[in-house]
């Protein structure tokens, strides 16, 4: 079961949950972070790490519709191993919701 980034993330990328993963299984886009479903090994640290708590578990209704997006994202993403700065409006995009249709169109789940 490897946890999965979902549309809260987007516009936000605090990437608190980088700093805290074992096995640095996170990719970054331009507008969000997504997880390797392989090479997760489900510690779920990063969990309550999220500030806006876009990372579950991909066996919950959220994770399963973001599973096949991290997994396709992940393999042409560079690999991200440390926090980085988030956007300066990251506050803004903070909880809005329609987030992913806005930024990534039909790609998005």
């Amino acid at each position: 079961m490897p946890y999965v980034v979902t549309e809260n993330c987007i516009r936000c990328l605090y990437m608190d949950c980088v700093s805290v993963c074992p096995v640095d299984c996170f990719r970054a886009g331009e507008a969000m972070l997504v997880i390797h479903p392989d090479e997760c090994i489900d510690c779920g640290v990063c969990e309550p790490a999220c500030p806006v708590e876009a990372i579950r578990p991909d066996d919950d209704k959220e994770g399963m519709r973001w599973l096949a997006f991290n997994a396709r994202f992940a393999e042409e993403w560079p690999r991200i191993c440390e926090k980085g700065t988030p956007p300066a409006d990251a506050d803004d995009w903070r909880g809005r919701p329609g987030k992913s249709a806005t930024v990534f169109g039909a790609a998005a789940p």
